[in-house]
């Protein structure tokens, strides 16, 4: 990508927890994908209580008219307070480790008997074996099983002992709209309950995150602060339906304009659709399946698009005998520089606009072959497991 800034996993919050008296300070460490950014500081005293009132102390004037409506006014429907206070009981704060030491995330309710979505790199987060804890407002913290996960789109289902949950909605992540409002929920650096709000910034934003294990994600991007812990909460839109999950932000390069920390307005979620297709599939089956059009790509490549490999190289064929592209005519060297009408970059471009389909999806491809000559074909996609 063209991008200067570095993409990366939302590492998950550090503990201590949150309900001290005491001061709390608390410290982010974002790795990107092009170098280390250390994380700022922040202290704050959360729960400064105001001076007790004596018994001699007058009562304040009780309000009255206007002021009085206002003060017992219930927040409008459609409004973020209104929504604030629909969505908090289903987003949960997840720990990972004892007491969390492994670090925390997010997650929220998708299913009332006991389902949670979250990201793979917050579960993944495990450095012990020790298992994962799921906190909702208002609850125990209980413990929870990993159902499944994909490091592919970054999910994971976690699976709680209760039945009384309220699940969040997911939108039509096709229907998405640049500029339209949005609220993301979950615990930033271990606060749990948060709510920020911004609007969408760009869609179908082709975003590569993590390092030993690669995400691909045709993201929304938002200017919603997202911060480390956000990681699994969902990004909403004004009706409480989930838009997308929270999962990346981008970072300046180390050094670059001093090093910027935390969140500079460039978060990425994973399209509700994405998101809610593999979590079925994790719930269903414990696995999830990734399209694919049957070619082996030519890393080494770096001109534009992404070319099938000329020849057999490390026992790879190019094109993979009775797979979809075979069965289209695809040809070893040809370059992929379009689907579907979006012209592809390089080699993760084209993985990031195959993982954002579904299994038996039909896509068109533009292939350019050696001497610039440019032909259509149309591949339906087969499973990963085919």
């Amino acid at each position: 990508m063209s991008d200067p800034t570095a993409t990366s996993y939302l590492p998950p919050a550090r503990p201590p927890r949150r309900r001290s008296s005491a001061p709390l300070v608390l410290a982010a460490l974002v790795a990107g994908l092009v170098g280390g950014l250390g994380g700022g500081v922040l202290a704050e005293n959360l729960t400064e209580r105001p001076p007790a009132r004596s018994e001699e102390t007058s009562p304040a004037p009780a309000a009255s008219g206007a002021a009085a409506e206002l003060v017992s006014a219930a927040p409008a429907a459609g409004s973020i307070p209104a929504l604030s206070r629909s969505v908090l009981p289903s987003v949960a704060l997840i720990s990972v480790g004892p007491g969390g030491r492994d670090g925390q995330g997010s997650g929220f309710v998708v299913r009332a008997d006991g389902y949670l979505l979250t990201n793979h790199h917050v579960v993944a987060a495990s450095t012990t074996g020790d298992g994962v804890t799921v906190e909702l407002p208002g609850r125990e913290p209980v413990p929870a099983e990993v159902v499944g996960s994909d490091p592919v789109y970054d999910i994971a289902v976690l699976k709680v002992d209760l039945d009384d949950l309220a699940a969040l909605p997911f939108a039509d992540s096709a229907a998405v709209q640049v500029g339209q409002t949005v609220v993301a929920v979950g615990a930033p650096l271990g606060l749990d309950s948060t709510v920020t709000s911004g609007i969408v910034s760009a869609v179908d934003r082709p975003v590569v995150a993590g390092d030993e294990e690669v995400s691909y994600i045709n993201a929304i991007q938002t200017d919603a602060a997202i911060n480390p812990g956000n990681s699994g909460g969902p990004l909403l839109d004004l009706a409480g339906r989930v838009v997308g999950v929270n999962s990346a932000i981008a970072q300046m390069p180390t050094g670059a304009l001093g090093g910027p920390r935390g969140s500079i307005g460039l978060g990425f979620a994973i399209p509700a659709e994405q998101a809610e297709r593999t979590a079925t599939q994790l719930i269903e089956t414990g696995s999830s399946e990734h399209p694919v059009m049957g070619v082996h790509i030519d890393l080494q490549y770096t001109g534009d698009g992404a070319r099938v490999l000329g020849e057999e190289r490390d026992g790879a064929a190019p094109v993979i005998p009775g797979g979809p592209a075979a069965e289209a005519g695809v040809l070893p060297g040809e370059v992929i520089v379009e689907v579907d009408g979006t012209r592809i970059t390089d080699a993760q471009h084209l993985l990031v606009e195959l993982r954002s389909r579904a299994v038996g999806d039909e896509v068109e491809l533009v292939l350019r072959d050696e001497d610039g000559g440019l032909r259509t074909v149309r591949i339906v996609l087969a499973g990963s497991g085919d």
